[in-house]
């Protein structure tokens, strides 16, 4: 019993260090040192829009939170003269929610809620199989109890240096990120 709980605390502590490590890691990057796949397959460097702030959201068009994308297009415009930047990230893996390809994604998004923001290419944001975006933004802002993303339409706000500041829960609606947003960078 004694070997079995020592083994067991040499298994803790070695993840606490492997995490750690992770962390430490990710400490030495920030978002512009990600490219990701646009929705019409063209590359999407972070580095073109170093300077600006990030809302980077995992959507998806079948769930009871897509609506938001109508208020993330009403930041978007809103505030992009300024400054902002919107990425949408479609997302399967929350009951199976976005099942269709690029262009059904386009056409909930593109003709149902007007985005003009970029969208992303169909990707997986928590497992081994997490985009690197991803891994980065729930590495430096991990979620209530875990790192995982919980549901659709997760969001990250990363400032005009790259690095993460917050992270807005799936029933966060966009009208109070714009509050913050208007508070932490868009003080008129």
């Amino acid at each position: 019993m004694i070997k079995f709980g020592i083994g067991l605390l040499a298994f803790a502590l070695v993840g606490v260090w492997w995490t750690s490590m992770d962390k430490n890691k990710l400490l030495d990057k920030n978002i512009y040192d990600y490219s990701i796949l646009s929705l019409t397959g063209e590359k999407l460097s972070m580095k073109d829009y170093q300077g600006k702030v990030l809302l980077l959201v995992n959507t998806a068009s079948e769930c009871g939170f897509t609506p938001q994308l109508g208020g993330l297009e009403h930041l978007y415009e809103k505030y992009k003269d300024k400054g902002l930047v919107v990425i949408g990230f479609p997302c399967n893996q929350f009951g199976q929610q976005e099942p269709g390809d690029a262009s059904d994604i386009s056409k909930v998004c593109h003709e149902q809620y007007g985005v003009s923001f970029p969208m992303t290419q169909k990707i997986e944001v928590n497992g081994s199989g997490a985009d690197p975006i991803f891994r980065y933004l729930t590495s430096m802002k991990p979620g209530f109890l875990s790192k995982k993303i919980k549901w659709n339409f997760t969001k990250f706000v990363v400032d005009t240096n790259g690095i993460p500041v917050k992270r807005f829960a799936p029933w966060v609606k966009p009208e109070k990120i714009g509050t913050y947003l208007e508070k932490n960078f868009f003080k008129n």
